[in-house]
């Protein structure tokens, strides 16, 4: 079987079972396993920082046996932990659990990514990472359609019914990934060894800082614009429900689409910056949206700020791949990736935080200064791309000069 058939079906299983947990797991653990939410939010937030260990570690261990087992014992403990959520009645069972959980997922996510350097090169890398993320937003639409049915009947049993079947769900991953074919022969699909370590690539490591701060914008959307909505402009609640809805389908429709502006280093460069342009678009139009004004004209500034804001992730995306697979030592794919996924789960982990201590908290001057550091961040990517010097990088090294001689382009600018 294809390695993209793979991970396409593996992507359908567990992001549909990822959509169910996305749904129902926070009444679940306070209803059905009698954990109080201050609980629950110090233990996710343990596991969230157990989560950033898992995604650098495992890019190791893809490096040592390779990404399919990885990915096959990801999977099963995933799936053995969300059953696990059906026994838990304790605190400390609970965060044990979540960091499985959590720890699990984050392995997935960087044995999929150093699987896709594996198996693919150039812009075939970056294509297929599209097509999986469509896949992902799908399947995640359709486990919030399965949760919803439970969040319906909304009893004990149907709550555990949705847990359960998550957990069979992923457990379903495990049917394609076993087929995975071997990607060098007798060698199976592990990597050549003797790579340098990407702990000592000063380009690479301030590149992951930099997409860092850019993958806030992920809980902007999904944390800080509810908030944003519900207490601070006229729009009404369910304002929220519809936008959200907006970013899943122009997700879906156009990320595919944004890798056609991306065919190499300077242009994956250049895709963040105006991704991030976007971002501080967005950051305006929703804070416009909390001036007093009628419910209608919150609502036009709210969709145009989500129309920007999804432009500006889809496209900052892209480019973030691009150079995350182009910039690595393919003698040590594994290895590069786990640094890349340890740095989006950092931006994630602190996000909650940045979000609501600024823009929230801040009104108008919060979002301008959430949209300048968004903005700052690509600036940053596109002068490192570019193969300009930053403080980051000491270019008297001669292994971090000759890596910023390749980068002048070979084609004309995409």
């Amino acid at each position: 079987m294809p390695v993209k058939r793979v991970l396409i079906w593996a992507t359908v299983a567990t992001s549909t079972a990822k959509g169910v947990m996305f749904s129902v797991s926070a009444l679940f653990f306070t209803t059905v396993a009698g954990i109080s939410p201050a609980t629950v939010g110090v233990g996710l937030t343990v596991a969230g920082a157990g989560g950033v260990v898992a995604a650098f570690a495992s890019g190791r261990l893809c490096d040592r046996f390779g990404p399919r087992p990885v990915l096959i014992v990801a999977a099963t403990a995933q799936g053995a932990a969300l059953a696990a959520y059906c026994v838990t009645r304790d605190a400390g069972m609970f965060v044990l659990v979540a960091c499985v959980a959590v720890g699990a997922e984050s392995v997935q996510r960087t044995a999929h990514v150093a699987l896709l350097a594996r198996a693919f090169t150039g812009p075939d890398r970056v294509g297929v990472r599209a097509r999986l993320r469509v896949v992902d937003n799908v399947s995640i639409a359709a486990g919030s359609g399965i949760a919803a049915v439970a969040l319906a009947v909304g009893s004990r049993s149907a709550y555990l019914a949705a847990v359960l079947a998550a957990a069979v769900l992923t457990l379903v991953a495990l049917v394609p990934l076993r087929a995975l074919p071997a990607l060098n022969g007798g060698d199976g699909d592990r990597p050549a060894q003797g790579g340098r370590s990407p702990l000592q690539d000063r380009r690479y490591l301030t590149a992951t800082a930099l997409h860092a701060v850019v993958s806030v914008q992920f809980l902007l959307l999904t944390v800080g614009m509810p908030l944003w909505v519900t207490g601070h402009t006229a729009a009404p609640d369910v304002t929220v429900a519809l936008l959200l809805l907006l970013n899943t389908g122009l997700v879906s429709f156009l990320q595919v689409w944004s890798t056609r502006l991306v065919g190499d280093v300077p242009s994956a460069g250049r895709a963040v910056f105006r991704g991030t342009v976007l971002l501080l678009a967005a950051c305006l139009c929703y804070a416009a949206a909390g001036y007093p004004s009628g419910a209608g004209f919150a609502v036009a500034l709210l969709v145009a700020a989500v129309v920007a804001h999804s432009l500006g992730e889809i496209v900052s995306e892209t480019g973030g791949w691009e150079l995350a697979f182009e910039w690595a030592d393919p003698a040590n794919s594994g290895a590069y990736q786990g640094v890349s996924q340890a740095g989006v789960a950092i931006g994630r982990a602190v996000a909650p935080v940045v979000v609501t201590s600024t823009a929230i908290g801040l009104g108008l001057p919060g979002w301008l200064l959430l949209g300048s550091v968004f903005l700052a961040a690509g600036a940053g990517t596109r002068a490192l791309s570019a193969g300009r010097r930053l403080p980051q990088l000491a270019l008297s090294d001669p292994s971090a000069l000759a890596a910023v001689t390749t980068l002048r382009p070979e084609r004309d600018p995409v």
